[in-house]
């Protein structure tokens, strides 16, 4: 009898939308959760080298909670290229200027640093407020 493991293709599951209310929440805990969901580890299906997960939007992303002193402490970096192009934000004003960017780097800190990674990261949508232009796609709200 030959044994072996089974893998899946892209083409073997079916993407499915979840929607996620992230009002009251704590960032790094929603992150892991959106993480694994988007990788796909909830999946009996799960491989570890292909596209298995679900596509996520995330609402109210303006109501995230910081624990300890992460608003005034946490520094987000990105250079422009250019000698001496380095800049530099807190969470805080972050929070205030685009909520939506403290959701998407946590989680794509989460996911893999390849082509699969970032072809994953596409399948996050993060919204400020409670609405959301994807309701044809009749998501399902996931409960954390």
């Amino acid at each position: 009898m030959k044994k072996y493991t089974y893998s899946a293709k892209n083409s073997d599951t079916e993407t499915r939308w979840v929607v996620v209310d992230a009002e009251g929440m704590i960032l790094g805990r929603l992150a892991t959760v959106i993480a694994s969901r988007i990788r796909g580890k909830h999946n009996p299906l799960f491989t570890p080298h292909s596209d298995t997960g679900d596509s996520v939007v995330v609402i109210n992303a303006e109501k995230i909670v910081l624990t300890g002193r992460k608003l005034a402490q946490k520094t987000y970096y990105r250079h422009s290229g250019y000698t001496g192009g380095l800049r530099e934000i807190t969470a805080e004003k972050l929070l205030e200027k685009r909520p939506e960017d403290l959701v998407r780097f946590a989680v794509k800190g989460m996911l893999p640093k390849n082509k699969l990674g970032r072809q994953l990261n596409k399948k996050l949508r993060v919204y400020a407020g409670p609405d959301h232009p994807h309701a044809s796609q009749k998501p399902e709200v996931l409960e954390i």
